[in-house]
C-alpha cells in the first residue's frame, strides 16, 4: 500500500490532484502522468496515471467536487475516487485561504473499501509562496494521526516557463498503526518545471525523498494536463 494522494499545487499548471477555485461555475481538468506520486511514494506501481477532476465554485467562495485516478497497490486495488467540499477566499492582493475535506474511497475488490479515510486540509499562498498542511485521524483506515506539511515556492523564470519548488514532511502520530520505513516521517522534496502550450499544461521534473527500501525512490515525472 502506498501513500495517498492530496497534493495541491500553488500555481495555475499542473496539479496531482483537486484545483483550487477559479471563480467560475465549473472548473475541470484531465491529466496523463508518468506516475501518481505523492512525496515520491507511487500510488501505482511506478506506472502511468490518468487522472480527471470536475469542482463546481459557488459565488460566495465555497466549492465542491470529484476527483480520480487509477491505483495499483499490489494488492487489488485500481480506482481511487475522492469527494470534497472546500472555502476558498483571498484576504488581500497576495494573501488567499482554502479550507477543505475530503471523503477517499478506493474500489477494485471487496475489502477495497477498507481503505477509505477522511481529510482535512487548509493551504495558504503569499504571492509565490505556499504553505499546505493536511491531517487524517484514519490514515488509509489503519487508525492514528497523519500530518503532512508542505512549503512552496513558484519562481518565474521567463514569461513562459516557471520552476516549483516544494519541500514536504509526512509525520505519523501512531507508529504501532503506521510507520514510514520503521521511522515516524520522512522528507520529500521537487523541482518541477512548468509551462503552457496551447491548452496543454506541461510539468517536468525531479523528485527525491528520504525514502529509500520499500515505499520511495527519487524519479523523473512528467505531467500532461488539460484544464477547463
Amino acid at each position: 500500500m502506498s501513500l495517498k494522494s492530496m497534493i495541491v499545487a500553488t500555481l495555475p499548471v499542473i496539479c496531482l490532484s483537486h484545483s483550487l477555485p477559479a471563480f467560475a461555475d465549473w472548473q475541470g481538468n484531465i491529466t496523463a502522468s508518468s506516475d501518481y506520486l505523492f512525496n515520491g511514494v507511487s500510488q501505482t506501481l511506478n506506472r502511468p496515471a490518468l487522472q480527471g477532476g470536475l469542482t463546481y465554485n459557488f459565488s460566495n467562495g465555497v466549492y465542491v467536487g470529484g476527483w480520480t485516478s487509477n491505483v495499483d497497490y499490489d494488492e487489488g486495488t485500481k480506482r481511487e475516487l475522492d469527494g470534497y467540499i472546500g472555502y476558498f477566499w483571498t484576504l488581500s492582493d497576495d494573501f488567499s485561504v482554502d479550507l477543505m475535506f475530503s471523503q477517499y474511497t478506493y474500489h477494485g475488490r471487496g475489502y477495497s473499501s477498507d481503505l477509505n479515510f477522511q481529510e482535512l486540509s487548509l493551504k495558504l499562498a503569499y504571492g509565490d509562496w505556499g504553505f499546505n498542511s493536511w491531517y487524517t485521524w484514519d490514515y488509509f483506515g489503519f487508525g492514528g494521526d497523519h500530518y503532512v506539511f508542505q512549503l512552496s515556492r513558484t519562481l518565474p523564470l521567463n514569461d513562459n516557463w516557471h520552476l516549483f519548488v516544494a519541500v514536504d514532511t509526512s509525520i505519523t502520530g501512531d507508529k504501532n498503526a503506521w510507520a514510514w520505513e520503521g521511522k515516524s516521517s520522512f522528507w520529500h522534496g521537487q523541482l518541477m518545471l512548468q509551462t503552457r502550450w496551447q491548452s496543454i499544461d506541461i510539468a517536468f521534473g525531479y523528485h527525491m525523498t528520504t525514502l529509500k527500501e520499500k515505499w520511495g525512490r527519487d524519479t523523473l515525472l512528467l505531467q500532461l494536463a488539460y484544464n477547463f
